[in-house]
């Protein structure tokens, strides 16, 4: 019998509103152990709205998200840090700060979660992690220096460097050219073999999908609409969903 896969992520009719528009209106969601989960769906559909609130950069309205053993929605300030210790969020425009250097940034994204860390093992992982992304040269550069696959290369290796179980990207192709964003969608994949960790992929790129999905979730009208494997959704005939996969 084939062993069940372990939920990390546990999201049961989630819902968010933004004064009278409903985004999220009852999704229920898991993300199992070592999986690379795409959510699908047109633009304004909530996708990153979603993943914001497994972060709790956004408070959800109703409904529960359970990370590991913690259920977010009353969850104290160092409950929520130990959450956030164990979660990589890689933003859609990489989000490094302008006013430091590749290394600092990086440094600071270490420092922020653990105050233990001697210099010398900060700039080992900082070192590691850039390798990991295949920018180890860029250490010292400037954002201002580096193209828009090199930010979101950069922007990864700041996640990696905290070791995170979990990454999730919110849209980690959009505005790449189509060579790039191939680069970045088997970078994500090289990372999950590498790290052994899950994932969740914020994206309408069908290319970055087809590349990266063990599985995929669609949203329509604030609810999950179809959840599914890839396969699934391309011999799938409902309009809706082909519209996508044209």
């Amino acid at each position: 019998m084939e062993k069940q896969a372990h939920t990390i992520i546990d999201i049961k009719n989630l819902k968010k509103s933004f004064g009278n528009q409903k985004v999220l209106d009852g999704v229920t969601l898991q993300l199992f152990e070592k999986e690379n989960l795409v959510v699908l769906g047109k633009s304004g559909s909530g996708k990153s709205v979603l993943i914001k609130c497994i972060v709790k950069l956004l408070r959800h309205d109703e409904g529960s998200i359970t990370v590991g053993n913690y259920e977010l929605t009353n969850i104290s300030e160092d409950d929520l840090m130990q959450v956030r210790k164990k979660i990589g969020f890689l933003f859609q425009g990489a989000a490094l700060y302008d006013s430091m250097t590749v290394r600092e940034n990086l440094t600071f994204a270490l420092s922020r979660l653990n105050k233990e860390f001697s210099k010398n093992d900060i700039q080992n992982k900082i070192v590691e992690a850039l390798e990991n992304v295949g920018l180890p040269d860029s250490i010292d550069k400037m954002p201002s220096e580096l193209s828009g696959g090199m930010k979101k290369r950069i922007g990864l290796a700041r996640t990696l460097v905290v070791n995170p179980k979990i990454i999730l990207y919110d849209e980690p192709t959009t505005g790449l050219d189509p060579i790039t964003s191939n680069e970045i969608s088997h970078l994500i994949n090289d990372t999950k073999t590498k790290f052994n960790n899950a994932s969740i992929i914020i994206t309408h790129d069908i290319n970055c999908a087809k590349t990266v999905a063990d599985r995929i979730a669609m949203i329509k009208d604030g609810k999950i609409y179809k959840e599914g494997s890839l396969q699934d959704f391309l011999n799938d005939t409902d309009p809706y969903i082909q519209s996508f996969f044209k």
